[in-house]
């Protein structure tokens, strides 16, 4: 005993561990082994079992159906006549008292017309010239196959189906006999699979025909939704399984297998309850389950020293692992027990380093995402500008047409009209236009002006231009004056203050708007207060994205397109002053811009838009419009001509210059569409017939394209752009200013 105590180290005890670990997972593995094998072995032998039933079932039910089909063509005679058809009618009576499951025989002859019928459901009829010619019990006869009807129910009651078979070897004429399936119960009802086990059968439809409870037929059962009927439709494709576990129609748990009746295409299933199917298999799983309870209670104990020689090392690979899950990446562990352990710690370390790793590597994938994010939003402002251009083009066809309307219409009912189109137009105007404000901004076409301005007329305007919106709805708006002076871009800044007052004014039902400025910690900061509905916080985030609406589910364009809060971020952001929101759902918002103070010295200085002198009358003007669309040269000839001026309207850069060939007056004004067909664009046009003119003619741009790389291109070329729907009153103003302020030559140049 002193001996032993002595030899009971750290190396011993390991031993001893190792020794009854070892035994216990031999006996273990031995155990599940022969479990498994022993299993399958016994399952494998029950599905075969089980499908050879399937098969043995089908085949009977195969040769029932065989034997009628003989039986019908045994029965009839060769080379009938008029004068033998009363021998063909004893035939077919024979023929129903021989097979009970006919309950109607019927003659077709070579045409497909009806000439006798026996049945015992009704009275026997003889020449009644009924066409069957397309019905397929004589068109698959015809083309040399026995016809199988689908199942169907004689009325409301037994399951039938239809045979048909050649009347004789030397003539065209066509048996068909009515069968009643309620014999092959019979058949079925014959079949015995154990003590709770049955058989049945469904059509290819997945109804069923035959059930040992033969309710379920009468009542039309649909099985398509069982797993093994489907299994079985799908077998029939070559898709199939073995034999598998399923439940029969009433939920029960059941080992399902099924063979096809190859003439009819039916499948038959045998079922067995699973509890008397695996019925020897759980009795080994009992026998085998109490050794290997009785090992895995000698593994306990070694378990138990396992465990204590282990606590050490895991509670550092604990630690450890708490250490890299704070961010210590670098962290290592110093584990020295000399087996396993060891070399887990080893590979945590390893684990630990690839996870440093891995991290860095993250990083660059986050910031090639990055990039990814940022093409998709520039393939995001291409569709933007597509779709932009595309509406567009008729809608400023149509504005065109309808200015000319207005110049043509006395009756004030009329002109009513001519109003209401004159507003939907204008309308849809203003939301393309929000389109083309975020293309702009994404373009960054957009170069801010800074400069030191007073807020307060800027808030005057905000109650004056929303006042009389704010009444209609019932609502109070008003401005709080300010003496604070701001450093911004003036346009930018408005456009901000203005759609965060429409956007208050649109989503509150009652009370009011108030706008103000004030000092805040050496800042201006402009705030709009509303008393709407409110804002969520998990969607405050969202209402900046473009078409985001939070109450508008009904997407009711009256309540805007969901881009008025888009352009307000995106321009902040290039102002760079930060947006504030502060909201209580049912209660109201707070929206603030934050942004630097200006030199009081510029408080004197208006921001009030400069009045325009009056431009050029356009009288006998001489106006080339070039434009690929021949509704928009319609519109554009007729609306100028109706100005006074004289239009030269072409398609193209080559007909203008054909058409000026012939002309000796230099145009005053150039109008060209950008994007022309083929690959030519209105810059080049424009440049092209300047040249050819010796003159530099004042030229206007117009488009429908608001692709952020065509207003680049646009703004590079210096050419004043408008942007389709042109309003009429717009493009007047701007064709006076440009001849008033151009040069005109006295002769034309031709080139």
């Amino acid at each position: 005993m002193a001996l032993l105590r002595k030899a009971r180290g750290p190396l011993f005890r390991k031993y001893v561990v190792y020794f009854v670990v070892l035994v216990s997972v031999a006996l273990l593995a031995s155990g599940l082994i022969g479990l498994y094998f022993s299993y399958q072995e016994n399952r494998a032998a029950l599905v075969a079992l089980q499908h050879e039933k399937a098969l043995a079932a089908a085949a009977k039910i195969e040769q029932y159906i065989n034997e009628i089909e003989h039986q019908i063509g045994w029965t009839t005679l060769p080379q009938v006549t008029a004068g033998a058809a009363g021998q063909r009618r004893f035939d077919y009576l024979k023929l129903l008292r021989q097979v009970p499951a006919i309950t109607e025989a019927s003659l077709l002859d070579r045409s497909g017309r009806e000439q006798l019928r026996v049945s015992r459901l009704g009275l026997d009829v003889t020449g009644s010239g009924a066409d069957y010619a397309r019905d397929p019990r004589f068109t698959e006869v015809k083309r040399g196959r026995t016809y199988f009807s689908p199942v169907y129910f004689r009325k409301e009651t037994e399951p039938y189906m239809t045979i048909a078979v050649p009347a004789s070897r030397d003539e065209a004429s066509v048996t068909t006999a009515e069968v009643n399936l309620k014999f092959v119960w019979d058949v079925v009802s014959s079949i015995k699979i154990g003590e709770a086990g049955y058989a049945y059968v469904v059509d290819a439809r997945g109804q069923l025909i035959s059930h040992p409870d033969i309710s379920l037929v009468l009542q039309k059962t649909d099985l398509a939704w069982l797993p093994q009927v489907r299994a079985a439709h799908a077998r029939a494709d070559g898709r199939g399984d073995e034999p598998f576990e399923a439940q029969d129609p009433h939920g029960r748990p059941v080992l399902a297998a099924s063979a096809a009746i190859p003439t009819l295409g039916w499948p038959v299933f045998v079922e067995q309850p699973l509890a008397e199917a695996f019925a020897p298999i759980y009795a080994l799983i009992q026998r085998t389950g109490v050794l290997l309870l009785f090992g895995l209670l000698l593994s306990v104990a070694a378990g138990v020293m396992l465990a204590r020689r282990m606590v050490t090392p895991i509670q550092a690979l604990q630690a450890g692992a708490a250490e890299i899950g704070a961010g210590a990446l670098d962290h290592r562990l110093d584990i020295r027990t000399g087996d396993e352990l060891e070399a887990l710690g080893e590979q945590f370390n390893r684990m630990a380093a690839q996870l440093q790793e891995s991290y860095a590597d993250l990083e660059r994938k986050i910031a090639d995402r990055t990039r990814e994010l940022e093409l998709a939003n520039q393939a995001k402002s291409r569709f933007f500008a597509a779709a932009s251009h595309d509406l567009r083009q008729p809608m400023h066809a149509l504005g065109l047409f309808i200015a000319q309307l207005r110049n043509h219409v006395r009756a004030p009912a009329t002109r009513e009209i001519v109003g209401q189109a004159e507003a939907s137009v204008a309308a849809m105007r203003n939301l393309l236009d929000g389109l083309l404000d975020i293309s702009k901004l994404d373009a960054g076409v957009l170069t801010p002006h800074f400069e030191d301005f007073p807020i307060n007329p800027l808030l005057q305007r905000m109650e004056s231009s929303f006042g009389s919106a704010a009444r209609e709805k019932g609502l109070t708006l008003r401005a709080v004056p300010s003496r604070l002076v701001v450093r911004s871009d003036p346009v930018l800044l408005e456009r901000i203050v203005l759609n965060l007052v429409s956007n208050a004014i649109r989503y509150t039902a009652r009370g009011g708007i108030v706008v103000g400025c004030r000092r805040r910690g050496g800042r201006a900061r402009i705030e709009v207060w509303d008393s709407g509905m409110g804002i969520p916080a998990d969607k405050q985030q969202d209402i900046f994205q473009e078409f985001f609406q939070l109450a508008n589910p009904e997407h009711d364009r009256g309540k805007g397109l969901g881009l008025g809060l888009a352009i307000v971020e995106r321009s902040a952001r290039l102002l760079d002053h930060r947006i504030a929101l502060r909201s209580t759902p049912g209660e109201g918002s707070m929206f603030a811009i934050e942004l630097p103070l200006g030199d009081a010295q510029a408080g004197g200085v208006s921001t009030a838009p400069v009045a325009r002198r009056p431009g050029a009358s356009l009288n006998d003007k001489f106006v080339v419009v070039v434009d690929d669309e021949a509704l928009v040269r319609e519109g554009m000839q007729g609306l100028l001509a109706s100005w006074g001026c004289r239009v030269l309207s072409v398609a193209s850069g080559d007909e203008a210059l054909a058409a000026l060939a012939g002309e000796g007056r230099t145009p005053d004004a150039i109008i060209c569409d950008y994007r022309l067909r083929g690959e030519e664009n209105g810059i080049a046009v424009i440049q092209r017939l300047q040249s050819t003119c010796a003159a530099d003619v004042p030229a206007v741009l117009i488009s429908g394209d608001t692709a952020p790389e065509r207003l680049r291109e646009a703004k590079a070329s210096g050419y004043r752009l408008l942007h389709k729907p042109v309003q009429p009153a717009r493009l007047r103003a701007v064709l006076s200013h440009l001849c008033s302020t151009a040069a005109k030559p006295q002769t034309a140049g031709t080139g």
